[in-house]
């Protein structure tokens, strides 16, 4: 093990063009979602399912999701494997193909699909999310493969389609029409942490989206008792569902990163009537609320309909609502296998002991989450993405890729968090 483990470091640590010539030629192929005005990851996949092939990586199979938005009229999701000993339970790593738009071309210092390298940093739009955890994970597979080594449970890479924009037509679609995964398996996403590689995400709070429509009667601004104010309605409504809310379900988890606590947050609203002197009888507006998992969505949901029904009252108006998003996710155990591997990985590797956390924001690992499968987010990252000048650190995909190369030789999860 000790003599595999050493071959399988120097293989990565001598591997900086390898990973290089991958993220250019991935960069060089745009695969922005239809949503964002692209034309899906169909060329991104193709290249990478070829390249990989002519590197060794001969078990490949392709998912292809049907999108007639998109080049092909598919949302290409590609697996690789590389059988174990035994295939329960199985090791993924998934990353993902598409990559965001670059924004403003002015704020680039460089061409956004042209990789650049630069002490020690790749620059360019898709480097870090997520070519950074897709790299890394074919040169932890190649070293495995360059060594003939069997690993002692399968693992497969895969390379999804969507996640930018919601994961529809990829990891949520593959859960609904392929039957993948294991109940068994583990899944690693490296697609966020920190820059020492010390946070391990494992749950995420619930997520919840909603439209507050307010239907009053408009008037002059000089006689207010003729008409019912849905603006002043509407702030009534924002107020009561903020403090209202935060009262109802007022727990705190140390688990998740600042803040603790569920936050119920009115973010946009709608323009009303465009002059001063008149009253609106519409109001528009949103609320953004990110749910500590604790709360059944449905709990809260009744206690809207109540603050609705009060404030409605109050202020002689009607309030309709609609839900635009809403995501409840289980979390992934603290003692999970996954975790515990991913532990004594980053330990081994980086030097620093790694700790679980809970975000607010939501992540392609809540529905396999709730699917009963457990998935842990973690890379050790820079957090540019989606920014202009989008770096990478090629000593992050090596180290990552040292990480994920002690998780496939693994011979056994430990029962517990090392």
């Amino acid at each position: 093990m000790k003599e595999q483990q050493e071959y399988i470091f120097r293989f990565i640590d001598g591997s900086e063009a390898l990973a290089l010539e991958l993220e250019t030629e991935l960069t060089k192929r745009p695969a922005i979602s239809p949503e964002s005005g692209g034309r899906g990851e169909l060329d991104k996949a193709l290249f990478l399912e070829a390249w990989l092939k002519n590197k060794g990586i001969t078990h490949l199979e392709r998912h292809d999701a049907p999108d007639q938005r998109a080049k092909g009229g598919v949302r290409p999701n590609l697996v690789a494997t590389i059988p174990g000993k035994t295939d329960s339970p199985r090791l993924w790593i998934m990353s993902h193909l598409d990559v965001v738009p670059p924004g403003e071309l002015s704020l680039w210092a460089s061409d956004p699909w042209t990789v650049i390298q630069k002490d020690g940093l790749l620059i360019g739009r898709g480097v870090e999310d997520n070519q950074q955890g897709l790299t890394s994970s074919v040169l932890a597979a190649l070293a495995l493969i360059g060594r003939g080594i069997t690993p002692p449970h399968t693992v497969k890479l895969l390379f999804a389609a969507d996640e930018e924009s919601g994961s529809d037509y990829g990891v949520v679609w593959l859960l609904k029409n392929r039957g993948l995964f294991g109940k068994d398996d583990m899944v690693l996403i490296p697609d966020s942490g920190d820059a020492q590689g010390e946070t391990i995400e494992i749950a995420e709070k619930n997520l919840l989206w909603m439209k507050f429509t307010v239907n009053g009667v408009q008037t002059h601004g000089s006689r207010p008792d003729q008409g019912a104010n849905a603006h002043l309605a509407g702030s009534a409504l924002a107020l009561a569902l903020h403090y209202g809310l935060s009262e109802a379900f007022p727990a705190r988890d140390p688990l998740f990163e600042q803040p603790h606590y569920s936050t119920f947050e009115p973010t946009k609203r709608e323009a009303n009537v465009p002059n001063i002197n008149t009253i609106p009888g519409e109001d528009v507006l949103y609320m953004d609320m990110r749910i500590l998992p604790c709360y059944p969505l449905e709990d809260v949901l009744a206690e809207i309909d109540r603050i609705k029904a009060e404030t409605a009252a109050k202020h002689r108006v009607t309030i309709t609502s609609a839900v635009s998003q809403a995501v409840q996710s289980r979390a992934t155990p603290e003692d999970a296998p996954l975790v515990g591997l991913l532990k004594c990985a980053v330990e081994e590797v980086y030097r620093v002991k790694a700790r679980t956390l809970g975000i607010g924001g939501g992540t392609v690992a809540a529905p396999l989450r709730n699917a009963g499968i457990s998935a842990a987010v973690w890379c050790r990252i820079e957090h540019t993405a989606h920014q202009p000048n989008e770096y990478a650190a090629m000593r992050h995909i090596l180290g990552d890729a040292k990480v994920m190369a002690l998780l496939m030789l693994a011979e056994r999860a430990p029962h517990h968090a090392h």
